[in-house]
């Protein structure tokens, strides 16, 4: 077990690369805090990445995908990636990557009778665990974990007992999440379980693109391409699985940024319509009235006048 806590800048290695991910015999927790540009590339084991005030951008493959404070990211043993940082402000990381086999020890445990654990305590062969990548927003099964150890590994991390303990618990919880998602895999319309899973991982590969990438213009052909389905079939089967369009999704990302930069900027409405990817003032202006039910103008009169009188 390796923990490293640091409270210094992020910054890239000399190589550019992630060292700590390499190893497949401990697991590994990076705890970091910092405000600058990092850039760094990695082929990484298992791992849960989570980031608290501020955004991370991970390349993976074709997949494009950014962690916030609202959502945590899965990436699998062996997978190759990217990671950029550009922050003003102190932003906070906090990673776990789990060593080799850790999942199926644990989900061998979960799902071997009591009879055989006995009888042959040491992990025979198993199959491999492969966990959906995608963003995942945080949740009321995995998340809770996450910040519990999150708050204590500080105080705790000289107890290597009791984070390996935390460890199997996040594991524990992560094997539920992963079982949920397998009940949205079942409910696509394909007749080959294989097909369902390759299906869902692409459709969620370019909504995360989409969520990465909502201030920029983004066609119905470009996310089609990036989950390397026809653009009819992508748009029928989006539609299925999200409960709403391509077009309906990147619109709603772009209001609620908007509400935010309304409330949390000095920006004009017409520096916000363009930040969250609007082409149009009157079309932002317009959509915005209806979604909300008050135009943008109005929306940061009527927060500002409600932060005012909660002051005084």
């Amino acid at each position: 077990m390796i923990v490293t806590l640091k409270t210094n800048l992020f910054r890239p290695s000399l190589d550019n690369r992630m060292p700590a991910e390499a190893s497949d015999n401990a697991s590994f927790i990076l705890h970091e805090k910092g405000y600058r540009r990092y850039n760094a590339e990695g082929i990484g084991s298992l791992s849960i990445k989570s980031f608290y005030n501020g955004q991370a951008f991970y390349e993976v493959g074709r997949g494009r995908f950014a962690v916030d404070d609202n959502s945590y990211l899965i990436l699998n043993h062996g997978q190759p990636y990217s990671i950029t940082i550009d922050s003003t402000n102190p932003m906070e990381s906090f990673c776990i990557f789990f060593a080799g086999g850790f999942a199926e020890e644990v989900q061998r445990s979960l799902s071997t009778n009591t009879a055989r654990l006995v009888d042959a305590p040491e992990m025979s062969a198993v199959p491999s665990i492969s966990f959906f990548e995608k963003i995942y927003s945080h949740d009321d099964i995995l998340s809770p974990a996450l910040r519990h150890l999150r708050a204590l590994l500080a105080q705790r991390k000289d107890e290597p007992g009791w984070i390996q303990e935390q460890l199997h618990k996040i594991m524990q919880r992560l094997l539920r999440v992963h079982r949920q998602i397998y009940k949205e895999v079942e409910a696509l319309h394909a007749v080959r379980a294989s097909t369902r899973e390759e299906l869902y991982r692409r459709l969620y590969r370019a909504r995360d693109y989409a969520h990465a990438m909502f201030d920029q213009s983004i066609t119905l052909d470009e996310l089609a391409q990036i989950a390397c389905l026809s653009p009819n079939h992508f748009l029928r089967t989006f539609r299925q699985v999200f409960r709403q369009s391509p077009h309906q999704y990147l619109t709603t990302l772009r209001l609620e940024r908007a509400k935010k930069l309304l409330t949390g900027t000095g920006l004009s409405v017409t520096e916000v319509c363009y930040a969250v990817g609007f082409a149009s003032l009157g079309s932002f202006s317009w959509l915005f009235r209806r979604r909300f039910g008050i135009s943008p103008e109005a929306y940061r009169r009527r927060k500002m006048q409600k932060a005012t009188s909660q002051e005084r």
